[in-house]
């Protein structure tokens, strides 16, 4: 018997289905997909903001198709193909992106040593902190938990908006760091909905970061319509869903 997360949606829909419809010729580069995953949106992102030519394949992960598991033997996406060699894990596909076409503007790490350095430190922060918070605050039960969910992910949202130059974390320059929070702020409307999530409450820094990724070309390319994503956060605020992510945090893990 196959588990509930398999039902997705087959396809993306909206600005992202269109975005799809341009990459189907084959090119070095193929892009191994799920239209409803956060973490396929940041390389997608990537993508799209650097104009690398690509080819996309959307997989269902949780159906393991035997090619897809030989490309990532963790099943999961996203992951690329690129000249034969199979990679995969999104930030480490990002910076791929940057290294392996290096014409390719913008540029989304800074040029400065020390720079690139403070933002590989805040991509870490949003992998152990952030994600693990907003992770929580979705599939909390019970009042007082979504509570001090809800508190923690405020506290880290305050932190990262007292570091945020403006209008993007690193100034006039779109980065890797806003790569990286982008897909989970054009998903935040769940916790406003469902976990009395406020961006204001964060901060005014933070509003107005967030309030402006989410309209970036790149980021609304790449999303699609809310209605069939539905079904799949309801699972994770039931606490039900099998994700790997999911997993990881009724355990108490990191995310995979």
């Amino acid at each position: 018997m196959g588990v509930p997360d398999e039902k997705i949606y087959p396809h993306a829909t909206g600005a992202a289905e269109g975005t799809v419809a341009k990459h189907q010729e084959p090119q070095d580069l193929v892009f191994y997909a799920g239209w409803f995953c956060p973490f396929v949106q940041r390389s997608w992102i990537t993508l799209e903001e650097k104009g690398i030519p690509y080819q996309y394949k959307e997989v269902n992960p949780y159906k393991k198709e035997p090619h897809f598991l030989a490309i990532n033997p963790k099943g999961l996406v996203p992951a690329v193909e690129y000249k034969g060699r199979a990679l995969y894990e999104s930030l480490v596909l990002c910076e791929f992106f940057e290294e392996a076409f290096p014409s390719h503007k913008p540029q989304l790490l800074p040029s400065d040593p020390v720079d690139r350095a403070f933002a590989r430190m805040w991509l870490d922060h949003i992998s152990k902190e952030f994600i693990p918070a907003f992770q929580r605050l979705l599939q909390s039960q019970e009042a007082d938990k979504q509570k001090e969910a809800l508190q923690e992910f405020y506290e880290f949202l305050k932190k990262f908006g007292k570091n945020i130059k403006g209008p993007y974390f690193f100034g006039e320059n779109f980065s890797l760091v806003d790569v990286a929070v982008a897909p989970f702020i054009v998903r935040d409307y769940i916790l406003a909905e469902n976990r009395s999530y406020k961006r204001s409450e964060a901060g005014s820094a933070w509003k107005a970061y967030a309030d402006l990724v989410e309209k970036r070309d790149s980021v609304v390319k790449t999303q699609s319509l809310k209605e069939h994503l539905a079904e799949i956060y309801d699972r994770y605020l039931r606490d039900e869903a099998q994700s790997e992510l999911a997993k990881a945090t009724r355990s108490g893990r990191v995310a995979p």
